[in-house]
C-alpha cells in the first residue's frame, strides 16, 4: 500500500509542476486557478464562501487573494449590503485569461491520461474521489508514527 502513496505523491508533483507551467504563462499561479474557476462561475463570492467551495481554510482564501490583488487578478470589495463584508471581484485580467487557462487545463489533462482508456479514466476518478472521500470524512490516526 505505501506504493500507493508513493505513485499518487509522485503523479501529484508532476501533475503540479506541468500545472504551474501552463498556468504561469497568464499570470496565474497553481493553486490561483482554482478560485479563478469559482469565481468564474460566481463572481464577488466573500473569502468565507470560497473557502468552503475549495473545501480550504478562509485564511488560505485570504493569502490566496492578497497575491492574486498584486498580479492584478481580483479586487476587494465591501459588501453594499454589509459593510462588514469583503466580497471578491475577478478583474478584466483575469475575466480574459478564463478561456486559455481552461484551454490548457483541458490539454494538460488529455495529456496526462492518453495513454488510459475510458474505462480507466472514470475508474481512476471514481478511485480518485472516494480516497478523497474517506480522508476528508475520517482523517487517519496516525498516532506516534
Amino acid at each position: 500500500m505505501t506504493e500507493l502513496i508513493r505513485l499518487l505523491t509522485r503523479a501529484q508533483k508532476l501533475l503540479r509542476t506541468a500545472s504551474d507551467d501552463a498556468m504561469s504563462r497568464h499570470g496565474v499561479r497553481v493553486g490561483q486557478n482554482l478560485v479563478l474557476e469559482v469565481l468564474w462561475e460566481t463572481d464577488g463570492l466573500t473569502p468565507g464562501e470560497l473557502a468552503a467551495r475549495l473545501h480550504v481554510t478562509t485564511p488560505t482564501v485570504v493569502n490566496t487573494a492578497t497575491r492574486m490583488e498584486s498580479a492584478g487578478l481580483l479586487v476587494r470589495r465591501r459588501d453594499p449590503a454589509d459593510g462588514r463584508l469583503v466580497r471578491l471581484h475577478l478583474t478584466p485580467k483575469a475575466l480574459a485569461a478564463r478561456q486559455p487557462i481552461e484551454e490548457a487545463r483541458r490539454r494538460l489533462a488529455e495529456h496526462a491520461t492518453a495513454t488510459l482508456t475510458e474505462d480507466e479514466r472514470r475508474h481512476m476518478r471514481s478511485a480518485l474521489e472516494k480516497i478523497i472521500e474517506r480522508m476528508t470524512e475520517s482523517p487517519p490516526d496516525l498516532g506516534d508514527a
